[in-house]
């Protein structure tokens, strides 16, 4: 059994954690508010960026030769690119676990085909893991980049990497795997293909269903060429602030249970150790009145 004097160290050193857990969840939650505010303001543009270029796909489908590399990929399926959006810290329960996890299933899927993967990671948490696992499929690793918050400029530095290997022939395929914010308690990993640009078909059966008949200038090519790497580059952003607000989300759950866990742990401490100094003064006494008889 303990003693008094290693009980008490222990109960004054889980409330010392417990002070820290509870700051720390402070902290995430009011960055979660600005997080959560930013990553929905984002999103009625990427979506509506995605619309768009459907609508502009599905019109220059009629002719595929003169289309954007970047709408229809290079035609084959051999090389892919998985753009991996993880935290710079940790703290923050199975954020970073969860990507990582399903990241090394698609790897695994994709290599039992016969494809050659590629990786770029975002966030220092991500960036060691995928170099203990993943070893030379890393081909480039961002850290500290999204600090203190994603801003539009450190996306664009991603999609100009994805941009200038896709134009070198490195890959076929590109998918962004990231957190999608759904609740502070709920964060769901989610993949996004960028490249070639997967178009959705309701959306674009709902855009051409409307009655009206569109005429673009300049033509639809030109258009999607100038497009499809800003798309790029808003995707990526949307995704960098979805990740980002779902780790803070994440780390307030973690450190709200850290929080409560320690508070249980307090409480059981000091029932032993109340246990101890009072068996420690029964004893005592049992002593006194032992010796005192023996007189």
């Amino acid at each position: 059994m303990a003693s008094l004097k290693e009980l008490r160290n222990r109960i004054a050193s889980v409330k010392s954690t417990r002070r820290i857990t509870s700051a720390m969840k402070m902290v995430a939650a009011a960055k979660l508010r600005r997080a959560q505010e930013h990553a929905e303001a984002a999103r009625p543009y990427a979506e509506r960026m995605e619309r768009m270029l459907s609508s502009l796909a599905a019109t220059a489908a009629a002719n595929p030769e003169s289309a954007p590399p970047m709408l229809g990929g290079t035609g084959k399926d051999e090389t892919h690119l998985l753009v991996l959006i993880s935290s710079d810290r940790g703290l923050c329960g199975g954020f970073n676990s969860n990507l990582i996890r399903d990241t090394n299933r698609r790897i695994a899927q994709l290599e039992g085909a016969g494809k050659t993967v590629k990786l770029i990671v975002v966030g220092r948490k991500g960036v060691s893991a995928m170099r203990r696992e993943a070893g030379s499929r890393l081909v480039t690793g961002y850290e500290d980049l999204a600090k203190p918050m994603p801003a539009f400029d450190q996306a664009s530095t991603v999609a100009e990497q994805i941009t200038s290997m896709f134009e070198a022939g490195e890959f076929d395929v590109c998918t962004v795997i990231y957190n999608k914010f759904v609740s502070a308690l709920e964060q769901v990993v989610t993949p996004l293909q960028l490249i070639p640009f997967a178009s959705d078909a309701s959306t674009e059966s709902s855009e051409s269903n409307d009655g009206a008949t569109y005429e673009f200038e300049p033509d639809e090519e030109e258009i999607l060429a100038a497009l499809l790497p800003r798309n790029l580059a808003v995707q990526v952003y949307r995704s960098m602030l979805e990740s980002f607000a779902s780790e803070q989300g994440a780390r307030m759950t973690a450190m709200d249970n850290a929080t409560r866990n320690a508070g249980d742990m307090i409480d059981s401490l000091s029932l032993v150790y109340n246990r101890t100094r009072q068996a420690a003064i029964t004893s005592e006494l049992i002593e006194i009145i032992s010796g005192a008889e023996a007189l």
